[in-house]
Parts: structure tokens; sequence; C-alpha cells
């Protein structure tokens, strides 16, 4: 999308970072790659950027290695790196688009695992004044594409590293159908098979956004009552679920989907024709036209099974 900053400042090092907040121009906006962000118009103010590219392992145990990453490193690039050496509990993460300290902070999932599985620290820096603080696993308060950075703490930390608690003995995790059918395919869960199953189910269903606009995943799989999910049931008996804390989880594609939403268009936004969960830019789309086409979506789905579906995707 066509939309500018008054300024853009890369930092390679938690010092570079320092010396800049000395002198800033504010309101100050912290990004990883840009994959889950909708700028509503122009940033009236300084966008920050880390280009932290380190990979370091920092220490060992019997079953599992800590290993600390820049948070300016390209989250796939590290999950191939963990593939490589053989370092389990990230591989159903392959392909997600973002950087190394965004997974932090949005606590990225899919297939059946979450990036607070695996976070043992997150070690920032206030933007307010400049000082260094680590926060263990349990103080990021992770939910659901939720953390402490999205809500209570928005806006005032910048990510350097995260610390991440690896196994080094496998451990697939493959409990959605489409990922154990095409890495038994594949020949077996081996991280290897498991990183290509991923990659191959997302390319066939997600947009490259380097080729198609879009940031991924739009919505949020609610998670309703049980009650709520049996009347929907009743109806639709082919609704695909998941257990979930709180109740069941409906993917957020299908209710779309249900509503007659998939493949169709809203001006030049649309939703994908292969995925519903995703909405992408047919070329000249602006933030309010994305947006205009997600509240739609939302109405609809709330007519139809009174489901409030809520964004994944950051407004800016």
């Amino acid at each position: 999308m066509d939309v500018r900053a008054n300024s853009l400042i890369d930092w390679a090092t938690t010092d570079e970072l320092k010396n800049a907040l000395l002198d800033i121009e504010k309101p100050v906006l912290m990004i990883g790659g840009g994959s889950n962000l909708l700028f509503m118009g122009d940033f009236k103010g300084t966008v920050l950027h880390s280009t932290i590219s380190s990979i370091e392992i920092i220490g060992r145990t019997d079953d599992h290695v800590h290993v600390k990453v820049g948070a300016g490193v390209v989250w796939d690039d590290f999950v191939a790196w963990c593939t490589i050496n053989g370092f389990w509990g990230v591989e159903n993460l392959s392909a997600i688009p973002g950087e190394v300290g965004a997974s932090a902070v949005q606590n990225i999932g899919a297939y059946g695992v979450e990036a607070k599985d695996v976070i043992d620290t997150v070690q920032t820096i206030c933007l307010a004044d400049g000082t260094e603080r680590d926060f263990s696993n349990s103080e990021c308060n992770y939910a659901y594409r939720q953390s402490i950075f999205k809500n209570e703490l928005k806006g005032q930390y910048a990510v350097a590293y995260v610390i991440y608690a690896l196994s080094t003995v496998p451990q697939p995790k493959l409990g959605y159908g489409a990922l154990e059918q095409e890495v038994e395919r594949l020949g077996g869960p081996t991280l290897a098979n498991i990183r290509q199953a991923v990659i191959s189910i997302r390319e066939s269903k997600l947009p490259d956004p380097k080729v198609l606009g879009n940031a991924g995943s739009f919505f949020m799989n609610p998670v309703i009552s049980e009650e709520e999910f049996n009347i929907i049931r009743s109806n639709y008996p082919d609704v695909p679920s998941y257990a979930a804390p709180g109740g069941v989880k409906v993917p957020a594609g299908w209710l779309i989907e249900k509503t007659g939403w998939k493949g169709r268009s809203l001006g030049p936004a649309a939703v994908y024709d292969k995925q519903a969960l995703v909405l992408v830019n047919k070329g000249g789309a602006t933030g309010a036209d994305v947006k205009r086409l997600a509240d739609t979506i939302i109405a609809d789905v709330k007519q139809k099974f009174g489901i409030t579906l809520s964004t994944e995707v950051n407004y800016i």
C-alpha cells in the first residue's frame, strides 16, 4: 500500500536504538516485517525496525537447547536453521511471514503450535527511557494471538532478542489431519518432512504477499461455547471444530465462506479465492477499503451465526 512515515530508523544494536531514542520524533511505531499490519494512512511519526540478525546457542541440557535470536532475523530463516540443526519446536510454524521480534509480540501460531510454547525470555528496550528489561514467558501474558506487548504495554517496548527453548529430541505435533497426511506422504515425521509439509499446505492456500498484497490470516478463529457450537452443528453437521480452552474453536475461514464471501470483492479489496481467512489487495486498495471489507464480513458473520469475529491484523 502507498503509505509513508515521517522517518524510519533501522537499528542493528541495542546501543543504536538507545541513542536514537534520545532525540526521536513521536509517535513511535516498532515494526518487524510489516506483514501483519494494515496502515489506515500515512504514519505521522517514526517507524523503528530492528536489523539484529544473530542466532546464538547460549545453553544446553540433556534434551533442550536455548537459542538467542535477534529480533530482525526473518522468522522462516530461523525455522530453517532449527531444522538443519535438529532442534524441535518451531517446524509447524514454517513459512509464516515476518521477523523473530514480532513472533514474541503476536504469539504467532499454526497447526497446533504457538510461539509461546517455545519462548523462554523476551529481551526488550523501553522506548520511554532506553532501559533494558527481560520478560519471562509467564510475564508476557500469552494467549491466542495476544501478549502483554499488544495490550497493557502496547507501544512501550521494542523487542531486541528472543530466547527460545527448543527440544533436541523428536517431538512431532501432528494434530491436524491434513498435516499428518502430508507428512506421511513425504515419508514420516522427520523435521525436514514436517517443515516441507507445512510449506506445501500453506503455499496451496495462502498467497505470497510479494505477489498479491495481503496480511495473512486477517481474522482470529473464534472460541465459542459448547451450546453455541451445538446450535451451529444442528444446521451444519460438517462444521469443523477444535477443542480450545473455554469452549470450541471454529475456523473463521469456514464461517466467512458460509456467508458467501469467499472469492468476492468489495471495490479493490477482496477475499482470497483459495482461503476465505485472507483479504487481498487487487490493486490500488487503501487501508479504508480493506477495513470496509473486513467490517462488512464481520457484520455478515454476526448476522448469520451470532459470532463476532476479531481481527488478527493490527490497524495502524
